[in-house]
């Protein structure tokens, strides 16, 4: 899959913009703060219904505007696509594709794939597991509509659920409805359980190998999936812990709960690993997604990568160039000497500054 071309109105701090990208590197420098970021923002944003940053539209339009526009061109197997997205500061964004309207966002998802990787990724082994959750989660709707559709599904029956739990409070006689809500849970949710498996299971075989030779084969990195409750017990769970969820007014168990954990040895990379460690591992996560998603699609998806070079040392920086050559790849980065370093080839280049982005000879 090849991003062609974008055009940008009234999208962050760019009044308008239209870029034409190569097929190979893709380099946007210059100074911190002058919207690099916010180009690949958009491509993420134009290809998936989402901002890797989780802004919601109307922070995503110019201050002073009502609406933004993003207009993408991408070819695919030899067929091409025109996505052309509305955002509006009060109403849901419009999207058509190739001139023609979409009902629901989910419709634009398998069109493109995209991996984006920023320095924020580090997130993903440090933080909560929501943060672990939501990177399973991008990368299964873009890849499989079925599990959107269960995920959204499943999300509107826990938000239901608990807002049955809070009315209990004053309305006891609702209490037979949780039956309902208890029944749609486990309908999806044991879908997206065994999605999330088999999900991690090849991940972490592709991870594993990618870690084994980014930490010089001293770290063998075991990634696992830790389920908040066996797709075969969800319903007696549920049940079993009823009076728990109407006393905190909560559901506790389900998918929703779930976790990852990074294990290097018996050491817990997300609670005692090092800056280094937890580095290299967010590193191996997402070039073993790279790799996920190429033998899922049978192509190549678009790689975008925030300012990460600055964080990795010379042979991390090394590693992910040598990984990368045959992927169409946007990146953003405030010079370019790590590049000569490594003497890595570089298609295009484009100096950004102040809401201009404009092309230079290399």
């Amino acid at each position: 899959m090849i991003i062609e071309s974008i055009q940008l109105e009234n999208f962050r701090n760019y009044n308008s913009l239209k870029l034409k990208f190569d097929s190979g590197t893709n380099i946007f420098y210059g100074n911190n703060a002058q919207g690099k970021t916010n180009i690949l923002e958009a491509v993420y944003l134009c290809g998936t219904t989402k901002s890797h940053r989780g802004s919601r539209d109307k922070d995503i339009i110019q201050f002073h505007r009502d609406e933004s526009h993003i207009r993408m061109h991408l070819s695919k197997n030899e067929s091409s696509y025109m996505i052309d997205m509305h955002l509006k500061k009060n109403k849901a964004k419009g999207i058509a594709i190739n001139g023609v309207p979409i009902r629901k966002a989910g419709e634009l998802l398998g069109i493109g794939n995209f991996v984006f990787f920023s320095p924020e990724d580090l997130n993903i082994i440090k933080n909560g597991p929501g943060e672990r959750r939501r990177f399973i989660d991008l990368e299964l709707c873009q890849l499989n509509k079925i599990y959107l559709y269960n995920l959204s599904n499943y999300n509107k029956a826990v938000n239901q659920r608990n807002k049955l739990l809070k009315d209990l409070y004053y309305h006891p006689e609702y209490e037979e409805m949780l039956e309902l809500w208890d029944e749609q849970m486990v309908s999806y949710g044991q879908k997206i359980i065994r999605d999330r498996e088999n999900f991690v299971k090849v991940l972490d075989g592709i991870a594993k190998r990618v870690h084994a030779k980014l930490s010089g084969n001293k770290e063998e990195l075991s990634i696992r999936y830790e389920k908040s409750v066996e797709p075969e017990q969800f319903l007696e769970i549920l049940k079993k812990n009823r009076e728990r969820d109407k006393k905190f007014k909560m559901t506790f168990s389900g998918p929703h709960r779930d976790d990852l954990s990074f294990m290097a040895g018996n050491i817990d990379i997300r609670k005692f690993g090092s800056q280094g460690q937890q580095r290299t591992v967010a590193l191996s996560l997402k070039l073993a997604e790279i790799d996920f998603v190429r033998r899922e699609i049978k192509d190549t998806p678009v790689l975008l990568l925030d300012d990460v070079l600055s964080e990795l040392d010379s042979r991390r920086q090394s590693y992910l160039l040598d990984s990368i050559y045959d992927i169409q790849t946007l990146i953003t980065c405030t010079g370019l000497d790590d590049f000569i370093a490594n003497r890595f080839e570089i298609n295009k280049v484009f100096y950004v500054e102040e809401g201009k982005a404009e092309e230079h000879l290399k």
